[in-house]
């Protein structure tokens, strides 16, 4: 038997997708967003506890969340055990700083990668780790929710004016858990926000809506305040899949959200609003434009 433990939406998509199309037996070790996540995708969940779940495996196979210390605890438990450790990457920054919790190091014994910029990525971050590409079973999942979207739904005339979605990150919270400075980054998620409001006619078109879409691990009503700041009016987001969200939108704005490929994966225009003075944006894909490149933005 195997096992996966996974806290963080992100790892979480990717490893339930996994789990979905690998249809072996699993021991599930679940918290956080990811116990919503599996129990949405999957029909039957052997959940156990952690020491529990890795005693009785022979594998573990982790996702690298920042969230809690789940995943970074499971790592140094299986390999206490002698357990094999494989963790799967589901982003594209701060790879090492995902595997250390107050200076202590936890690294798996292989590293996977869903796609070529994370695969050159992760091999420069640690050289000392197999690093191997196995597709992202999550994008896949994607592209069969988009098509049967497309298939059920008519599409919205371009006469309408631009649909706009945001999608929200808790960056000043991972920024205070990880450095202890919520402005760690150069900018939080409210900084992103109001830089967004101030350049929306460089989109390129008349605002119809704007929505707001919360991260899963952010607590509700987190951005009630902050969406009456535009004239428009912003509203919150979340009650629909994220699929839905993104096939209803003409442009995805983000920082440095997974959300934002997906919007590439659904042939969206999509955006990054780190604003002035933020760290340069993280996501490698070239597709995206940046909101902070100033005039001209847009045409």
């Amino acid at each position: 038997m195997r096992c996966v433990v996974s806290h963080d939406a992100g790892g979480a998509e990717m490893l339930a997708s996994y789990l979905a199309r690998d249809g072996g037996e699993w021991a599930t070790v679940l918290a956080g967003p990811a116990e919503r996540i599996f129990r949405q995708r999957l029909s039957a969940l052997n959940i156990m506890s952690l020491d529990e779940a890795i005693e009785q495996s022979d594998e573990v196979l982790t996702g690298s969340g920042w969230q809690s210390d789940l995943e970074w605890s499971a790592i140094a438990r299986a390999k206490a055990l002698g357990k094999r450790v494989v963790t799967y990457l589901d982003h594209w920054v701060n790879y090492r700083e995902r595997f250390s919790r107050g200076g202590v190091e936890h690294l798996p014994d292989a590293i996977w990668v869903g796609d070529d910029y994370g695969l050159e990525r992760a091999r420069k971050v640690f050289p000392e780790i197999d690093v191997g590409f196995v597709a992202n079973p999550y994008f896949e999942d994607i592209r069969d929710e988009m098509a049967q979207y497309v298939n059920t739904n008519r599409s919205r005339t371009s006469t309408e004016g631009l649909h706009v979605l945001f999608i929200a990150e808790p960056i000043s919270e991972h920024a205070k858990k990880a450095h202890n400075n919520p402005r760690h980054w150069g900018y939080t998620e409210f900084d992103a926000l109001r830089f967004l409001f101030s350049k929306l006619d460089q989109l390129g078109g008349d605002i119809v809506s704007l929505t707001i879409r919360p991260h899963p691990a952010e607590l509700p009503g987190k951005y009630d305040k902050i969406s009456t700041e535009i004239d428009i009016g912003a509203r919150i987001g979340g009650t629909k899949p994220l699929i839905q969200e993104i096939m209803q939108a003409d442009v995805v704005v983000g920082c440095a959200s997974m959300a934002m490929i997906v919007g590439l994966l659904a042939g969206k225009r999509v955006v990054c609003a780190i604003p002035p003075g933020g760290q340069v944006c993280p996501l490698p894909h070239r597709e995206i434009e940046h909101l902070a490149l100033g005039t001209g933005f847009g045409e």
